[in-house]
């Protein structure tokens, strides 16, 4: 076993986009599991765009990580020493266990996993808090009928990839947006979306090519001038699933975005008997996996389910590769392979 645990702290706040020096990579020593404690060597980390908002010390569902601590993150890796009975070395568990090589977990808090049953990988993307973030949402709030018109911003991402996919099993027509050709060309060919919207184009054309009868469900990821696209293009009784909206999330507190969308007039909501409505996948979502894993592994199995992943190698490489998250370098999901 490795005799230090390298691990990526939160050194300050950041005013605006974070920068490397916001991060401190610190090699710390590998945790003992005290009573009831597993200790688990990390395999994947998962980086996703919510980590921003767990940077900042503002108000929000979530308690912001402490200055000097580990950033939070999922995981998923391999129990090394267990004082739990119901673990055991070699098992494959998962769960939030931060940007870090080991942590010591307590039993209760972990999800035993298969690697036979998909890559290990998965279980912190489409298997994992992305998918069940699109499963939840669609479920419960976009509710997309047979023939209805589903669109999804930052469509080739970690949620977005599977809102598209699930609609399309629920019987929706699926348009995906997503910023250029290659990306644009994925969710087409190998997602199987019906139609692709580069949002470096000329969004509001391109809608109107690909939503000729207007839009029943739209899944935000994004915000900013791709909603105020899409909003005026609601038919009656649409729904907008409010998941992120990655474009603010750099904005300095007091800033008045200088340059930014206004935003969509929200007069239309009243006409057209809209439903606006946000969630926190955390509410609800984790009672429910056992249902959700059973769905999803079952179209895995067969062939009705597919994702990318964009692999990061080295714990030291995770602030660079969180930094370009933001700005949308990746494509697919981003995670981090620790060894």
């Amino acid at each position: 076993m490795a005799e230090t645990n390298l691990r990526v702290l939160l050194k300050r706040r950041p005013n605006g986009a974070p920068v490397p020096e916001d991060f401190e990579i610190s090699a710390g020593p590998v945790p003992e599991p005290g009573e009831g404690e597993v200790l688990v060597r990390h395999r994947f980390v998962s980086l996703d765009p919510y980590m921003r908002g767990r940077m900042s010390d503002a108000k929000s569902y979530a308690k912001p990580v402490a200055l000097g601590e580990v950033m939070e993150a999922a995981a998923v890796g391999e129990v090394i020493a267990s004082r739990d009975p119901r673990f055991a070395p070699g098992d494959h568990v998962t769960n939030a266990f931060g940007w870090q090589q080991f942590s010591a977990v307590a039993g209760s808090r972990l999800i035993k996993v298969d690697p036979k049953e998909a890559p290990l990988s998965a279980n912190v993307g489409v298997l994992g808090m992305p998918g069940l973030t699109a499963w939840v949402g669609l479920q419960d709030i976009g509710q997309p009928k047979s023939g209805e018109t589903v669109v999804v911003s930052a469509a080739s991402g970690a949620v977005g990839q599977v809102v598209g996919q699930i609609a399309k099993q629920r019987g929706a027509r699926v348009v995906g947006i997503a910023g250029g050709q290659a990306k644009c060309d994925f969710i087409r060919t190998e997602l199987g979306f019906d139609a692709a919207v580069d949002h470096r184009g000329d969004l509001n054309a391109q809608l109107d090519a690909a939503c000729p009868d207007g839009i029943d469900v739209y899944w935000e990821n994004v915000g900013g001038a791709v909603q105020e696209a899409v909003f005026p293009r609601f038919r009656d009784f649409g729904r907008m699933v409010m998941c992120g909206m990655i474009s603010q999330y750099n904005e300095a507190p007091g800033a008045d975005a200088k340059g930014a969308p206004a935003g969509p007039n929200l007069g239309p909501v009243v006409r057209k008997r809209l439903r606006i409505q946000g969630f926190i996948v955390s509410d609800s979502g984790w009672q429910r996996y056992g249902q959700f894993r059973s769905e999803m592994l079952d179209w895995i199995g067969n062939g009705k389910l597919h994702w990318r992943e964009d692999v990061v190698e080295g714990i030291e490489k995770m602030p660079a590769a969180f930094i370009g998250l933001l700005k949308g370098a990746n494509f697919g999901k981003l995670v981090v392979k620790v060894d």
